[in-house]
């Protein structure tokens, strides 16, 4: 069964760091390419980053850019998104996407990548 888990977050006060993670089973992330997604309450699901299957492909929404780097490391079937700076409009809950199919076309879509993980809580607050 193919499955992602997100792990990482938590609450933080503003300024503070998380490092998300992205693990799979069931499945070699090594030829995927690796979205992260989030999605507040009231708001529709925005990407915030995504990654090539080699690494060396990145992409990152203007809202998180010098903020947050997304890493993957392919030999632990992982992939990280590390938040800095963090900031009380990146409250969201945080998913991680798979697409098999190459660099997505608009890689801040979600119906571009084909599987996803259940989320995990990112809280900025004081």
């Amino acid at each position: 069964q193919l499955q992602l888990v997100e792990s990482g977050g938590g609450l933080v006060q503003p300024g503070g760091s998380l490092r998300l993670s992205c693990a799979a089973s069931g499945f070699t992330l090594t030829y995927y390419v690796i979205g992260w997604f989030r999605q507040a309450p009231g708001k529709e699901r925005e990407g915030v980053s995504c990654i090539g299957s080699s690494g060396g492909s990145t992409n990152y929404a203007d809202s998180v850019k010098g903020r947050f780097t997304v890493s993957r490391d392919n030999a632990k079937n992982t992939v990280y998104l590390q938040m800095n700076s963090l900031k009380p409009e990146d409250t969201a809950v945080y998913f991680c996407a798979a697409r098999r199919a190459g660099f997505p076309p608009i890689w801040y879509a979600p119906h571009e990548y084909d599987y996803w993980g259940q989320g995990t809580q990112v809280t900025v607050s004081s």
